[in-house]
């Protein structure tokens, strides 16, 4: 089985636009493994990352920017960190 790790890996290095509608509960991909990015699709206990993913239940419908790069400080809105990396 492989090591766990707390460093996520960069899915890219730039947002995704999602439009989120209110009252549905969404799982923002952390580790950078999902296929199914932005979201979660799980990969994260197969791997062993040791991270979980950011889940919320949106209030409105609203535009928003989340990150790719997964090493924003604002977890899961994008921050502009990836322009660094």
């Amino acid at each position: 089985m492989s090591e766990i790790t707390d460093e996520p890996r960069i899915a890219q290095k730039a947002p995704y636009r999602a439009e989120l509608l209110a009252g549905y509960r969404y799982a923002w991909c952390a580790c950078g493994l999902s296929k199914m990015q932005p979201w979660c699709d799980g990969s994260h206990t197969s791997t062993r990352t040791g991270i979980k993913p950011v889940v919320w239940t949106q209030e409105k419908d609203a535009t928003m920017f989340l990150c790719g790069c997964k090493h924003t400080g604002s977890k899961p809105r994008c921050n502009g960190t990836h322009k660094s990396l």
